[in-house]
């Protein structure tokens, strides 16, 4: 019987919610850490390191997503999603009792195999309860949680940061990884392939999993250290950065010819539908994180913002991002059609960005109220409808491999969308601050947030040059995007039109009492007859 068919009751909702819930647990914890981060390297002396308690997070996030993929497919979901948020809850705790920035780094680590896990497993078990044909609603309620998210964990994280402790924030974490673990433990009902352990694990890909971990790690560090702690053309960056892309090439050449289960099936991306969609989640993370990141920094620098009022200002972004993405994926599914929401999506992102460039240190609330709108509104569209070009041509089988790196591309992205932001960001305040101001940083300082700080006790006129300076670096950055934008809507001329399944793996499907084996015959025929029908989609 097919999902689509199949009544969504109790025990579909109640699977839902807990997968809803786990991602939120992840969501709140990335967006609250950035407004405390000041508070946290003065009270660690942290120093330069500070740049590490958001990259280290990033960096195990991003690095686990293929081997959770994996496992996900071969020991089953729920013990996967409950061993994440045990690692997040252990991360959590290890991060609130931190008594110095290496421990505090290496917590982080631990937190990011948990969240990074956490996303990906909500990504895929949403695509063993929903077919894709109707998934929109589903998947834009996970897109709103992240969206609530970002609204409300800068706020929290910095009223404690500047009323408590930073240490809360992480302390908040721990009852919320117990609900989520208790909500996944009991009411996450999905089946578990079947097999011996031995047999399951002789399927994973450790050759092939430790490849991309190891390419994904040197690549992201040198991109956190770039432009940053050290010029792009240093050793210190072109030496790991050159390493971790010759990893992660020798990552697909053995997944195509060596590796007998791999982590990656490379026949995700051997259609030219889904690797446009692939290509537009990409170009979406480099813009989406630029935004989130960087837009704090103009309301500090030129509307003499604190960190939490600056958290407030970005709220356009975070309330209509959330229920654009859903009602774009409802559309999604009433018009059975992805090309059009996708190039919609495109264009509000062009058109925002473009207005983003126009922002003057003197601009009226109606216009950053405004442009952060139309941007938000593109974000929201291709946050929730990439994925139906990538899994549409696939079997449904494929579908936590697709998932896997499409949050993967998405991940990675995110971590390119900071450092091309903060790199753009630096070489434009120095070129555009006034001398006298710039030569109290020294170097390898990231300007900006050792700037922002001292404007408010600058005397006229050099306050407001300093704020105009801003404004017009902020503008080089927002170009940049811009420049991103418009290769990702480029995307869209690769697509075609695919119909999307009706139906989902059952062998992964809620455990309503029936037999996982019966589940998986049933799914088998519809995906061998869309592997016959899209041979013509091969790139």
């Amino acid at each position: 019987m097919s999902s689509a068919a199949r009544p969504k009751g109790s025990v579909f909702w109640l699977s839902y919610t807990s997968v809803v819930v786990c991602n939120f647990l992840s969501a709140l914890d990335v967006t609250a850490v950035s407004t405390a981060l000041p508070t946290i390297t003065k009270d660690l002396n942290g120093g330069e390191e500070f740049v590490w308690v958001g990259a280290a997070y990033n960096l195990a996030a991003a690095a686990i997503l293929p081997f959770t993929g994996q496992l996900a497919d071969i020991i089953g979901r729920r013990p996967i999603m409950l061993a994440c948020v045990g690692f997040f809850f252990l991360g959590s705790l290890l991060c609130a009792t931190a008594q110095n920035m290496h421990w505090l780094i290496a917590a982080r680590t631990v937190q990011g195999i948990g969240g990074g896990g956490i996303i990906n497993l909500a990504s895929i078990i949403t695509s063993d309860l929903v077919p894709l044909a109707e998934r929109g609603l589903y998947q834009g309620l996970l897109v709103l949680t992240w969206a609530f998210a970002a609204g409300v964990g800068p706020v929290i994280g910095g009223s404690f940061a500047q009323k408590v402790t930073w240490r809360w924030l992480f302390y908040l974490n721990l009852p919320l990884a117990g609900i989520a673990f208790f909500l996944a433990m009991i009411f996450l009902r999905v089946r578990t392939p079947e097999g011996s352990l031995r047999e399951k694990i002789s399927r994973i890909d450790f050759v092939g999993n430790f490849i991309i971990i190891a390419g994904t790690t040197l690549a992201l560090v040198a991109l956190t250290w770039g432009g940053i702690r050290y010029p792009w053309s240093s050793a210190h960056v072109l030496a790991p950065l050159i390493l971790g892309f010759l990893l992660i090439f020798l990552f697909f050449v053995y997944e195509a010819f060596f590796a007998k289960h791999p982590a990656l099936p490379l026949d995700i991306l051997a259609n030219r539908t889904s690797l446009a969609g692939y290509i537009g989640t990409f170009f979406h993370g480099i813009a989406s994180i630029a935004l989130i990141y960087y837009l704090p920094v103009y309301f500090q620098a030129c509307k003499d913002a604190s960190p939490i009022r600056s958290s407030v200002d970005i709220f356009p972004t975070a309330f209509i991002l959330s229920p654009f993405a859903i009602v774009f994926g409802v559309l999604v599914r009433v018009m059975k059609k992805y090309r059009p929401a996708n190039v919609i999506g495109w264009a509000f992102l062009l058109i925002g960005f473009g207005l983003l460039t126009l922002l003057k240190a003197d601009s009226s609330t109606g216009e950053w109220v405004g442009f952060q709108i139309i941007t938000a509104v593109g974000l929201g569209v291709i946050w929730a409808t990439t994925v139906y070009p990538i899994l549409a041509p696939l079997p449904v089988a494929r579908s936590a491999s697709a998932l896997a790196f499409y949050n993967f591309a998405r991940t990675f992205a995110q971590t390119w969308g900071v450092a091309i932001s903060a790199s753009v960001l630096q070489n434009e305040l120095k070129a555009n601050l006034p001398a006298d101001f710039l030569r109290a940083f020294p170097a390898g300082v990231e300007i900006a947030y050792a700037a922002i700080p001292a404007i408010a006790t600058l005397p006229q006129p050099l306050r407001d040059e300093v704020r105009a300076a801003f404004a017009t670096s902020m503008a080089s950055v927002w170009k940049a995007m811009l420049g991103f934008c418009a290769a990702g809507a480029l995307s869209v001329a690769l697509m075609r039109e695919v119909p999307m399944q009706s139906h989902t793996d059952d062998a992964y499907g809620l455990d309503e009492g029936g037999k996982a084996g019966e589940g998986a015959r049933d799914s088998e025929e519809p995906d061998e007859k869309r592997a016959a029908e899209l041979s013509e989609e091969a790139v």
